[in-house]
């Protein structure tokens, strides 16, 4: 149940536990790090269970396991404690969040390609019963698109020095770089416009667009974050929608 590709080479494959099926890629190239540090890709004291790894990944100091995950090539996790999928997830697709009005009564469903124009619709013609009904129907028939039971990490993303990390899509060249927790959500990065996560965030049931920062104690719930947008030094949301180029710093 454990498939590598050639060349293999087993040195680089060193304390690591692996149950379910498992299989790796090729490790032959060393990454860089700051101050002239070199490392060998490779998976390195770690416990990998159902996952699928990409070439020249690097996996080291994982303080748990990660399970149910399909991780792309260059990437690299290390000292982070637990990576899961646990059971089948919409990665935050089809939240319902209350927006304008805290007691309730303007819910909408956050997915991936949430536009500003989109929720003004949702919330301000919830009188108009067959739009809204349209509108939720094809917000969770996207989410039932993307539900699944197997992870993604998408190709030169960076995981370091993180907590843990529960239901998470995560896509290509982002940075998540000492967060205590994230979990039900999406990392919609990319090679072009990438994610960062920094120290001590906390997201549950979120969706994080290209380019955006979240960073810095931030902690977000039940959010829609959009392109561009930075949160960071303590900044705390619950129940929120961000767009493009929004910022918000110090306080709620």
């Amino acid at each position: 149940n454990v498939l590598v590709s050639e060349p293999f080479h087993p040195e680089r494959v060193h304390r690591t536990l692996f149950s379910g099926r498992v299989s790796l890629g090729t490790f032959t190239e060393e990454v860089n790090f700051p101050g002239g540090v070199k490392q060998k890709t490779g998976v390195y004291n770690a416990r990998l269970h159902n996952c699928k790894i990409g070439d020249e990944v690097l996996i080291s100091n994982i303080r748990d396991y990660i399970a149910n995950y399909e991780i792309a090539d260059h990437v690299i996790i290390k000292n982070t404690g637990l990576i899961v999928v646990d059971g089948e997830t919409t990665f935050g697709n089809g939240v319902m969040v209350d927006v304008l009005d805290e007691t309730g009564g303007r819910q909408l469903m956050i997915y991936d390609g949430l536009s500003a124009h989109t929720a003004y619709l949702m919330a301000f013609y919830r009188h108009h019963d067959q739009l809204t009904d349209n509108i939720n129907k094809m917000i969770s028939d996207y989410a039932g698109k993307v539900r699944s039971a197997r992870g993604s990490i998408g190709s030169g993303t960076q995981i370091s020095d993180s907590g843990q990390i529960i239901n998470v899509r995560i896509g290509s060249n982002a940075v998540v770089n000492g967060a205590s927790s994230l979990k039900e959500g999406s990392v919609n990065s990319n090679k072009y416009d990438p994610v960062t996560i920094g120290q001590n965030v906390v997201a549950e049931n979120f969706i994080i667009s290209s380019g955006s920062e979240v960073s810095d104690h931030a902690v977000i719930t039940n959010c829609f974050v959009g392109q561009g947008c930075v949160l960071s030094k303590h900044y705390s949301a619950i129940r929120s929608l961000f767009f493009c180029n929004c910022q918000g710093f110090n306080g709620e």
